[in-house]
């Protein structure tokens, strides 16, 4: 029992990592004029994905904004359209991957986080999609 307890702290510990550092981003990202559309946190595994489906409007310009805690090496976030064709992907190799986007018609579209490489089994992640 003592054991489930700890781990579950450890995993506690890394989505707090996570999402504090994408909170410190989205309140940079409100002094420059951008709204929040979705803010959401998550456990990956290693080399494991997470598809999150939103809707965005033509005229918006679209930022996602990822963070993971530090045992993380790359996470990146990837965009496709509701048929699955890809649109755009972060190519930096850090845990604070960032994407532009600005659909020409509204529509639905998935935002994936993919954890490409941490130095533990899982890591937390945490995906904030802003826009103005």
């Amino acid at each position: 029992m003592m054991l489930a307890w700890m781990v579950a702290a450890a995993l506690g510990s890394g989505i707090e990592e996570a999402e504090t550092c994408l909170r410190t981003k989205v309140w940079e990202g409100y002094a420059d004029g951008w709204g929040v559309r979705t803010m959401t946190s998550a456990q990956l595994e290693a080399g494991k994905t997470r598809s999150y489906l939103v809707t965005l409007y033509a005229g918006n310009t679209y930022k996602m904004l990822g963070c993971a805690e530090a045992s993380t090496k790359n996470l990146d976030i990837l965009l496709y359209t509701s048929k699955g064709e890809l649109l755009a992907r972060d190519d930096t190799s850090d845990r604070e991957p960032q994407l532009s986007f600005t659909p020409e018609q509204t529509g639905t579209f998935y935002v994936v986080l993919y954890l490409r490489e941490t130095s533990t089994p899982k890591a937390a992640a945490a995906l904030a999609v802003s826009y103005r």
